[in-house]
């Protein structure tokens, strides 16, 4: 019996010792939950506004036009006359006056003034009063302060109507000073 004891007892400090020895299983704390993946900072790029042209101004938009294409815009205003007339009516004035703005405003152009006159008389008589119209609009517009140098005039009489009509609407169309610019 005594073996069966010393027996037991071995077992029993066998058992504790293997207890004792037994690695003690650690409390491992829980992992971390799992974080989203840190996504790369990305900047945020305000975009930048749109490269603007610079302004361009009236006359650089004006210096940059052909001569045909501001002709063509018909800046200057046509004036007419009455039968047998070159004095500046009063209608004409307030164009001539607008034309004087313009050619103030565009002090680098050149005009020729286009003397017209309707299909009645005789060419020469014609030439010289579409002469006098243009010469009288000529003046009109010196006086409104426009340099003598910037303009030219020039009669056509009755060579190029307006109106191939032979009424006098059609007349009262063809007894006009027509402006075109000539340089800029």
């Amino acid at each position: 019996m005594k073996k069966v004891i010393v027996l037991s007892l071995v077992c029993l400090l066998a058992f504790a010792f293997t207890i004792a020895c037994k690695p003690k299983v650690k409390d491992i704390p829980p992992p971390p939950p799992p974080q989203a993946k840190e996504q790369p900072k990305v900047e945020r790029v305000t975009p930048a506004a749109p490269v603007q042209k610079p302004q361009l101004s009236e006359e650089e938009i004006f210096l940059a036009k052909a001569l045909d294409q501001i002709n063509k815009e018909k800046p200057l205003r046509i004036i007419n006359f009455d039968y047998d007339k070159f004095s500046i009516r009063e209608d004409a004035k307030s164009i001539l006056e607008a034309n004087a703005a313009w050619m103030k405003n565009f002090r680098t152009a050149k005009i020729l003034i286009e003397g017209h006159c309707d299909e009645r008389g005789t060419e020469d008589y014609n030439l010289a009063l579409g002469e006098k119209r243009a010469k009288a609009a000529y003046d009109y517009l010196i006086s409104l302060g426009v340099s003598a140098d910037r303009m030219k005039t020039i009669s056509y009489g009755k060579s190029q109507p307006l109106d191939m009509g032979h009424d006098e609407g059609a007349w009262q169309r063809n007894r006009r000073d027509q402006f075109l610019v000539i340089e800029k």
